[in-house]
């Protein structure tokens, strides 16, 4: 789907710089100080709208969240959500997830979440997806030992290419649903596109892939 195009989004982004960190790679190991505390650090890698991470952000007040959007047109909707909450337990990134390890220090977040992301189905642009090997490296040098990404989506392509890339990366598999929406599963906390595709029938698939760390 093309994105329709919004000419003002970047002056948006830069009026509301308390929201979207502005220069983000000057905090390169000094988000603790961004957030005024030492509370862990969850993001998540195409935030969308913002439904997700502001729901994540009222409902754990002690976890500071990121939300990171590369598309501008998308993100200004998200500043709306995180302005209307008025939690100073989140913040967004206008940056391109490929470049996370120019953003954040080995070990400095605890938790990647991936929601509904692009699944990329051509075999050409296997290395777009976000649960491909490089990004999976990205995602292990900055998190901590034995970190996790939480992994959500209604493509059961990309689930269970996901499920063979995190295996191939020797990660450990857990918590997996095939129909999230009819499992005892507890405490989700739904995004846009997990709702509109959950009212159409949709399956939800979700699993949780940890890293095993150095001994």
């Amino acid at each position: 789907m093309r994105l329709r195009n919004k000419p003002w989004a970047q002056d948006k982004i830069d009026h509301y710089s308390k929201i979207v960190v502005p220069n983000p790679e000057n905090w390169k190991g000094r988000w603790k100080e961004v957030f005024g505390n030492d509370n862990p650090i969850h993001i998540e890698v195409g935030t969308g709208k913002g439904q997700f991470i502001c729901g994540m952000a009222e409902r754990y007040p002690d976890i500071n969240f990121i939300g990171i959007e590369r598309q501008k047109s998308i993100i200004v909707s998200a500043i709306d959500k995180v302005a209307d909450t008025e939690l100073d337990n989140i913040h967004l990134m206008n940056i391109n997830a490929i470049d996370l390890k120019d953003y954040f220090a080995l070990n400095e977040v605890q938790r990647v979440y991936l929601n509904f992301s692009d699944p990329w189905p051509k075999n050409r642009h296997e290395k777009r997806r976000l649960t491909f090997e490089t990004f999976l490296n990205a995602y292990e040098t900055i998190l901590i030992p034995k970190g996790e990404v939480h992994l959500k989506t209604d493509n059961q392509y990309l689930f269970e290419y996901s499920l063979y890339s995190f295996s191939k990366y020797e990660m450990l598999i857990q918590n997996i649903s095939l129909d999230l929406h009819r499992s005892a599963w507890s405490g989700n906390v739904m995004t846009e596109y997990e709702e509109k595709f959950s009212a159409i029938g949709n399956r939800i698939y979700r699993c949780e892939a940890v890293y095993r760390g150095k001994d």
